[in-house]
């Protein structure tokens, strides 16, 4: 039977916009291409006043949380924007490719020895990002795009006010491991405890969908374990005792981020799973392995045609890929740039499925979730490597969500699956074994 394209298939009625809470670094409102899907409080007026008395003043277009104010963007870090800053990611996304030229390898080697220049792109990667992302979240939709400022903030060592009692070297190593993992359980609950207020944000004002691409993996908390474990232990962790807390501190980040995501059942979040290039099943990563019915992770591809060395996998613990390298998206002030991450795969999701939920309103987290994994376009190298084993189809986990308003869900993905064909690839066939892993800028984004 031959398949047809989503272009042929006339839906029935008109598809209202739906919300996506973009947890992030801010984003931009006023960008000219953005016009139209940026999401409106209408029971708020930027005046001053907590006018829909949720304790959130001024909250029109989302919320500013690492303030604590409804700034969504601060335009200072315009002056960011060098001709160093585009550069880099330029050369990165020519190395991805495989394209590098020997001079773009030499800028690159003093690229990474020019602190001026890393802090400058650290500033300037928190600044777009946001925007970037947000982009990607209503590319060619309906969907309204909510923002919610997310900005690492300089936070205490977890074991401050401890000094006296690690200083005392009688301390037997179990009291010790107990101090360290009681300071890892804090330290977890604090990134959590705000996480968890933006849960309840997201579902006060009835999200959708949550985008967040953003988070901690294995090897950025290896750093923060092993400092630690130093301070406590006046010595260097071996590898299997840094393994251990490593682990017990990944763990208890994601148990303790089920607040998060349960703040908000009626939400979808869906999750970038990390830059890391590893296999989140082995080692876990912070929120992406939050388990839970209404929650996806995501892994990034070159287009159609394979997974991206930089990203992360995991055959349970990550549910679908989608594009994320090279992907052209808004920043902010009226720009575009190519930015590549499972920071941008995720979004590439998040859109779909407020897509899935503007034309079903009817459909839980757990079945728009379902539809974005069984109508997945299959990929043998993406077999083992994600739930879905494939890369998400939009036209047509669209039609199943159309066709799940008079059938059931598994009908609906199997009748898809039979009229729209496999996305065929869109960009320039690439040699997979020659990517590089990019540098990474942003350890607190994906």
């Amino acid at each position: 039977m031959m398949k047809l394209a989503i272009a042929m298939v006339a839906f029935s009625f008109s598809v209202q916009a739906a919300t996506i809470a973009v947890i992030d670094s801010g984003l931009d409102t006023k960008h000219q291409q953005l016009q139209g899907n940026i999401w409106t409080n209408l029971k708020e007026i930027e005046d001053g006043r907590d006018n829909d008395g949720n304790g959130y003043q001024d909250d029109v277009h989302g919320w500013n949380f690492a303030e604590q104010n409804g700034m969504l963007i601060d335009y200072k870090y315009e002056n960011t924007y060098t001709a160093d800053a585009f550069k880099f990611f330029e050369v990165q996304g020519r190395m991805l490719l495989g394209k590098s030229t020997p001079e773009d390898k030499e800028w690159l080697k003093a690229a990474r020895e020019n602190k001026e220049l890393i802090a400058n792109l650290q500033k300037f990667g928190n600044f777009v990002h946001g925007t970037h992302v947000a982009g990607i979240t209503v590319r060619d939709s309906n969907n309204e795009a909510m923002g919610i400022k997310l900005i690492p903030t300089e936070v205490k060592p977890f074991f401050y006010g401890l000094e006296k009692e690690v200083s005392n070297k009688s301390l037997s190593a179990d009291v010790r491991m107990k101090l360290l993992k009681s300071g890892l359980d804090a330290l977890a609950g604090q990134q959590m405890k705000l996480l968890e207020e933006i849960g309840l944000f997201v579902a006060s004002h009835k999200a959708d969908v949550a985008n967040g691409s953003f988070g901690t993996g294995y090897e950025q908390a290896k750093g923060i374990t092993g400092m630690a474990f130093k301070v406590l232990f006046f010595r260097e962790a071996k590898p299997e005792e840094l393994e251990e807390i490593t682990l017990y501190f990944m763990n208890s980040m994601i148990t303790q981020g089920q607040k998060f995501v349960g703040a908000a059942p009626n939400t979808l979040f869906v999750f970038a799973a990390g830059n890391d290039g590893s296999n989140n099943d082995k080692f876990p990563t912070s929120p992406t392995n939050i388990k839970a019915d209404n929650v996806i992770s995501v892994s990034a591809t070159y287009d159609v045609q394979f997974l991206a060395s930089f990203s992360n996998y995991g055959e349970k613990m990550v549910d679908v890929a989608a594009p994320g390298m090279l992907i052209d998206s808004t920043i902010p002030v009226d720009r575009r740039l190519q930015v590549s991450g499972t920071s941008q795969a995720a979004p590439y999701v998040a859109n779909v499925a407020a897509q899935i939920k503007a034309m079903n309103p009817a459909l839980k987290p757990l079945e728009i979730k379902k539809i974005l994994i069984g109508t997945a376009d299959l990929k043998d190298f993406l077999k083992g490597k994600v739930v879905a084993n494939g890369i998400v189809n939009t036209n047509r986990a669209v039609l199943a969500a159309d066709l799940s308003r008079s059938v059931g869900i598994s009908e609906a993905i199997t009748r898809s699956r039979s009229s729209v064909r496999d996305v065929e690839p869109s960009r320039e066939i690439v040699n997979p074994f020659v990517q590089v892993t990019p540098m990474a800028l942003m350890p607190m984004f994906q």
